[in-house]
């Protein structure tokens, strides 16, 4: 039988799970692609317009000013406009999960809201679209 003194046992510190994080947003990112399933789609470009917030983890240290401890939104749009103008794509689900993936392709990014909208898919609309939630977890 062991002896255990209850008075010299003290609990382990908790592991700090919560992450500081911060919003980075992309608005109105406007690209004329080649989007739908329609024969008229398939040749002809129509504007698309992607909104993004992606939920970042925030650098560790100080910031310094260094454009190297954040995680930039113009490489992103970039790298979308890259994607969009790429290719042929039938589907708005696919340019979402596709443009989640490029945020979420980022180490320090860990949660994407993509919108995208076809602006002049149906008459007497503003936009159609899709929006979803991705995350790392």
């Amino acid at each position: 039988m062991s002896t255990v003194k209850h008075d010299k046992i003290s609990p382990l510190p908790l592991a700090e799970t919560e992450q500081k994080t911060h919003q980075i947003f992309i608005r109105d990112l406007l690209i004329d692609m080649l989007i739908g399933v329609y024969e008229h789609e398939q040749t002809q470009t129509q504007p698309v317009r992607l909104n993004i917030d992606m939920t970042v983890t925030d650098h560790k240290g100080p910031l310094n000013d260094d454009y190297h401890h954040v995680v930039c939104y113009e490489t992103i749009a970039n790298e979308i406009k890259t994607y969009a103008l790429s290719q042929h794509i039938n589907l708005v689900e696919t340019v979402a999960e596709d443009v989640a993936e490029i945020c979420l392709n980022h180490p320090r990014v860990i949660a994407a809201t993509v919108k995208v909208e076809k602006l002049s898919a149906v008459a007497n609309t503003t936009s159609v679209g899709i929006e979803i939630h991705r995350t790392t977890l």
